[in-house]
C-alpha cells in the first residue's frame, strides 16, 4: 500500500507561518522542479489567464511529479467553479486549488462541497474511484487522507465577493481567500490602477475581514518590500514573482549594461 504525501502548504497556512511561491508562466516541469530546488514553498500554475486546457489531466500530472519531486506544493488555480472540472483536478492529484471569479458564499460553498468526501459533518460530493490521486487503489486512508489535506481558497476580484466577503469567509472548510487587485480595479471601474483609492480600499476590507476571521490570506507581492510589508500585515500566502517578469528583468539588465566595444 501507497502512503499520501503530507500537503506542506495546508501545514504552513494551518501553524500561521507565511509561504512564498512565483507563478509560472511557461507551464514547464523543468522549471517547477528549478523553483522546488531553489526552496520556494509553491508554485502557482494558473490555467485561467493562459496554459494548457484546465481539463488536460496529463499536463496537469507532468506539473505535479515535478513538484512531488522536490518536495514544493503545486497551487492550481482553476478558471471557474464547475464542480465537474475541480473532480477532475482533485483525481490527476492537485491538492492545492485556487477558483477564479466567485461572487456568493452559496458558490463557494458548493466548490467547496465537491473537494470533499465528508463535507461539514454530513455528505460531501466528491467522486470516489482509483484514480492518480489514488495512487490507483494503493493509497492507505485515501478518503480521510484527501479531506485532511486538500486545501480550496478563492479569490475576491469582484465587487460581489468583497460585499459577501463575511459569508464567505465563514464557509466552512474553506482554505483561504486571496485578494485580487488587478481582477479588481476592473470589476471597480478603474481597470490596472491597482493603487486607486477605491481598489486599495476594497483589498483592505479583504485583509481585516480575513484576518479577523481566521481565515488564511493571500496576495501579489509587488517587489520585496511590498512583500515585507504584507507578510507583517497577515498575509501568509504570497506570490513573490513569475518566471517572465524575473527573465524580463535579468535579461534587460544585461542588455543595459553591455558596453558596445
Amino acid at each position: 500500500m501507497a502512503n499520501l504525501q503530507q500537503n506542506s502548504l495546508r501545514r504552513m497556512l494551518t501553524d500561521g507561518d507565511v509561504a512564498l511561491g512565483v507563478l509560472d508562466n511557461t507551464y514547464s516541469p523543468t522549471l517547477v522542479e528549478f523553483y522546488g530546488e531553489l526552496g520556494m514553498d509553491f508554485v502557482w500554475i494558473d490555467l485561467e489567464h493562459g496554459g494548457p486546457s484546465p481539463w488536460d489531466g496529463e499536463r496537469l500530472e507532468g506539473l505535479l511529479r515535478a513538484a512531488e519531486l522536490v518536495d514544493t506544493e503545486l497551487l492550481v488555480r482553476l478558471p471557474s467553479t464547475e464542480p465537474g472540472l475541480i473532480r477532475k483536478a482533485l483525481d490527476v492529484g492537485a491538492r492545492n486549488l485556487f477558483l477564479s471569479r466567485v461572487k456568493t458564499p452559496e458558490e463557494v460553498e458548493q466548490a467547496v462541497e465537491a473537494t470533499r468526501f465528508r463535507y461539514d459533518h454530513g455528505v460531501g460530493e466528491r467522486g470516489l474511484a482509483n484514480p492518480r490521486a489514488a495512487r490507483w487503489g494503493l493509497a492507505e486512508d485515501y478518503v480521510g487522507g484527501e479531506d485532511a489535506e486538500t486545501v480550496i481558497g478563492v479569490t475576491i476580484e469582484t465587487r460581489e465577493a468583497v460585499e459577501n466577503i463575511a459569508e464567505i469567509l465563514a464557509v466552512p472548510e474553506l482554505g483561504f481567500v486571496f485578494a485580487g487587485p488587478l481582477d479588481l480595479s476592473v470589476a471597480l471601474g478603474h481597470p490596472g490602477e491597482v493603487a486607486h483609492d477605491e481598489v486599495t480600499e476594497a483589498v483592505e476590507t479583504i485583509r481585516a475581514a480575513a484576518v479577523e476571521a481566521g481565515v488564511p490570506l493571500g496576495g501579489l507581492g509587488f517587489g520585496m518590500d511590498d512583500v515585507n510589508e504584507k507578510a507583517k500585515d497577515g498575509y501568509q500566502l504570497i506570490n513573490v514573482g513569475s518566471t517572465t517578469g524575473a527573465l524580463k528583468g535579468a535579461v534587460q539588465g544585461w542588455l543595459d549594461d553591455f558596453e558596445q566595444p
